[in-house]
């Protein structure tokens, strides 16, 4: 990970250096003039740099006097998603001399961003998923290809909504969905087997492989349209519903063929654990020990409404603060803002604690602030802003009326117990994490847009680097770790699990919400040569997995992980090399 995290910014810095030579040929060819209300050039377009029709592109071929004034007159510079417009930040506020310091700053800010969007999936998202399940006493086969599949996709999921809102970063939602499926079946899958060789349950493994084939080639030929249609988007969804049934009758079919043979030949406990968990898709956080009971308190005490509050919102553990490692306390101290703000704003029920993590004071609060965040994250504020009447803001009313229920909950309820109806806060804790990792998600896409515009690198570059990497590395270290703990087949099962779920449904539900925007088939074209090297890479790893596993017997050695690190980093290169243009097909 560090060789590719040196060759992402050997890669920035070179092609800073290219658009910095290429500067003075633009400036002294470029004249802007006034074309109802937008900045056009008076120069041939074919030396106009355009993805996807963004208009945004051309802003660095202006001199830097003409900058601001260009991103203040053209949509595409002011359309995007987020809160903060990062193409006015850019050439408005920083001075042209100062414009390294920003691209710095902002990488920086896009680590932040990807550090903040884990933290809301796997501490606030995946939790209240996880209670809904047991709330829906679902089984772990369904809960697994539904709501943990959802959890732990909510990032990759989230990022390729917010890229398939806008046309010109479409590319970006391909190629994170592209680059990301390469990354795991390659480097993921790849460092299992080096880290544990294993056969693989020959069953799960083709039929997932084959459900991802389909998936990939079906948005194969959407690119080689160039559109996707309303049915064809539908069609994403079913197919995954289709995986989810054929999953769930396997399973059903193979549990009752291996109850049969048990009753002539039992199996030892290690083998059947195994083989069940290797057809079944498990948080992973289940099996990491919980050593929470070491730290009870000897004899009972009672804390008071505001300790209870005040623990609640405490995002750092005193008992635990000096095992840690320097780098883990600095990581923390990043993220303690952004903890405490989630803490105040998204209610968490825990199955597994005894009070369900009942806590009053927070939970009370939680019914104001969490319809807050709700009607002010939604649309970029853009609902909560609005006047009732012309007078009466919306986030007025909803305060009103989250001060009364929260009143109604605190003078009826004990800091001891739960009440009934505490499992409904796993509903608003789903819905406010996933406003807010949507949020986050599209902060990201805005930063990569940016990024794509000052650098000239294309949207589908950036999304198989930066936005596969940053959605994907967490998954790579989860499921690294679950192979060293004796469970390989788990982690290889997680690996296409969550790939199958997070193309079909970024795919499906991102080109569906656009339809129902704009009311037409939605564009996707390829950016060029690079989308189809994408694409094709994928494709080939996938077919050569097919044919190499069984070739094996379904055992993944050390010389299988080793050949597929290398065909990623063969891919790495040729991708660059096309986005550079160096290599012309």
């Amino acid at each position: 990970m560090r060789a590719l995290v040196l060759m992402l910014f050997c890669t920035v810095a070179l092609q800073w250096d290219r658009v910095i030579c290429q500067q003075s040929v633009y400036d002294s060819n470029t004249h802007l003039v006034p074309h109802r209300n937008v900045w056009r050039l008076d120069r041939p377009s074919e030396n106009t740099p355009n993805r996807n029709g963004d208009e945004c592109d051309v802003v660095m071929n202006l001199s830097a006097s003409q900058r601001c004034e260009f991103v203040k007159n053209t949509s595409d510079c002011t359309s995007d998603e987020g809160f903060i417009k990062y193409p006015l930040v850019t050439f408005c506020l920083f001075p042209p001399n100062l414009l390294p310091l920003a691209i710095t700053l902002y990488v920086l800010w896009l680590f932040v961003l990807f550090l903040v969007l884990g933290l809301i999936a796997s501490d606030f998202f995946c939790p209240n998923l996880s209670a809904i399940s047991s709330t829906l006493r679902l089984t772990h086969n369904v809960a697994g290809v539904t709501f943990l599949a959802l959890g732990n996709g909510a990032p990759d999921v989230f990022s390729a909504m917010a890229a398939f809102s806008r046309p010109q970063t479409a590319g970006l939602a391909i190629g994170a969905l592209f680059g990301a499926g390469i990354f795991v079946t390659t480097v993921v899958a790849g460092s299992i087997a080096l880290v544990k060789p294993f056969t693989v349950a020959s069953r799960p493994f083709l039929r997932d492989v084959i459900f991802y084939m389909a998936a990939v080639f079906w948005t194969f030929s959407i690119l080689y349209k160039g559109h996707i249609s309303i049915g064809e988007a539908i069609g994403f969804l079913g197919l995954y519903i289709a995986y989810v049934v054929t999953v769930i009758v396997s399973t059903y079919i193979y549990s009752r063929q291996k109850h049969q043979l048990n009753r002539s030949a039992p199996t030892s406990g290690r083998e059947q654990e195994e083989i069940l968990q290797s057809d079944s898709y498990r948080d992973t956080g289940s099996i990491q020990a919980h050593d929470e009971g070491e730290y009870e308190p000897l004899l009972p005490y009672t804390q008071s409404t505001a300790q209870i509050f005040l623990n609640a919102i405490n995002p750092v553990d005193s008992r635990t603060w000096r095992r840690q490692h320097w780098s883990a306390k600095v990581l923390k101290v990043i993220k303690v803002p952004v903890e405490v703000l989630l803490l105040l704003t998204v209610p968490v029920v825990d199955t597994d604690k005894e009070d369900h993590n009942w806590k009053r004071p927070l939970n009370c609060l939680h019914i104001i602030t969490g319809p807050l965040v709700c009607v002010l994250t939604l649309q970029s504020g853009k609902y909560g802003l609005m006047l009732i009447g012309g007078e009466f803001p919306v986030w007025v009313l909803i305060l009103c009326i989250g001060v009364f229920l929260s009143g109604i909950v605190f003078f009826t309820t004990t800091n001891e117990r739960p009440p009934r109806y505490h499992f409904l806060y796993s509903l608003l804790g789903f819905v406010v994490s996933a406003l807010w990792i949507s949020t986050v998600a599209s902060e990201i896409v805005s930063v990569l847009h940016l990024l794509g515009v000052v650098l000239s690198l294309s949207n589908t570059v950036l999304g198989l680097t930066l936005l596969a990497w940053g959605n994907s590395i967490g998954d790579f270290f989860a499921d690294i770790t679950i192979a060293r703990q004796g469970y390989p087949r788990m982690a290889i099962s997680a690996c296409f699990g969550g790939i199958i779920f997070n193309i079909l449904f970024g795919v499906g539900l991102g080109c569906l919400l656009q339809y129902f925007q704009t009311q037409t088939a939605v564009m996707l074209e390829p950016e060029g040569m690079l989308c189809w090297v994408l694409s094709g890479a994928l494709g080939l790893s996938l077919v050569l997995s097919f044919i190499l596993v069984p070739v094996q017997c379904f055992h993944l050695n050390r010389v299988y992980g080793i050949f597929l690190l290398i065909f990623y980093i063969v891919f790495l290169i040729i991708a660059l090399l096309t986005e550079f243009r160096i290599i012309q097909f």
